[in-house]
C-alpha cells in the first residue's frame, strides 16, 4: 500500500514503474537531482491508482514492469488507453533493451514520449532534458489554445 504523501502546487511530481533495481536506482537518482518529486509504483494496479489521483509531471515505465513481455505491461496499456486529455500533462518514457533512445518512431508506436535504452541510461538526464523541450515545444500550440479557451478569447 502506498504511503500517504502531500504534493503541493511547487512539487514537480514523477512516478516509476520499474522492476528492474538499475533501472530504478538511475531514475530515481536522476529526477531528484532534476528537483522531481518522486514516487514508485510496486505493480500495476499502484501505477494506475497513483496516476489517477495526482497529475505526474513525467511518468517513466520499463517495457517489462511486472510482467514478462511489454505487450503484458497493464500499466503502459492503460496509459495508451487513456483520453489524451487524461495523460497530455505528464511525460511519458518507456525504458527496455528493445528500443533505441530517443527513437521517435518505436515511442509513437508504444504511444509515448520518448523511449530509452537501458545502455544509455548514463545520459538519462540528457535524454529527458531533451524528451521534455521537444514534448513542450510539439504541445506549445495546444496548451495556448487551451489557455485562450479558459479566457473566452476563442
Amino acid at each position: 500500500m502506498a504511503e500517504f504523501d502531500f504534493i503541493r502546487p511547487t512539487d514537480k511530481p514523477a512516478i516509476l514503474a520499474l522492476s528492474t533495481p538499475e533501472y530504478l536506482a538511475a531514475c530515481k537518482s536522476v529526477l531528484h537531482e532534476l528537483d522531481y518529486k518522486v514516487h514508485n509504483a510496486t505493480d500495476h494496479e499502484d501505477f494506475v491508482m497513483r496516476f489517477g489521483q495526482i497529475q505526474y509531471h513525467i511518468a517513466v515505465l520499463e517495457e517489462n514492469f511486472c510482467c514478462a513481455a511489454v505487450e503484458e505491461n497493464l500499466a503502459l496499456m492503460r496509459l495508451q488507453y487513456m483520453p489524451m486529455g487524461l495523460r497530455r500533462h505528464a511525460l511519458t518514457v518507456l525504458i527496455g533493451p528493445s528500443f533505441q533512445s530517443l527513437n521517435t518512431m518505436q515511442a509513437y508506436n508504444q504511444s509515448v514520449h520518448a523511449v530509452v535504452n537501458p545502455s544509455d541510461l548514463a545520459s538519462l538526464k540528457q535524454i529527458l532534458q531533451q524528451a521534455q523541450s521537444d514534448n513542450d515545444l510539439f504541445l506549445s500550440v495546444y496548451r495556448d489554445a487551451q489557455a485562450r479557451m479558459a479566457q473566452g478569447k476563442i
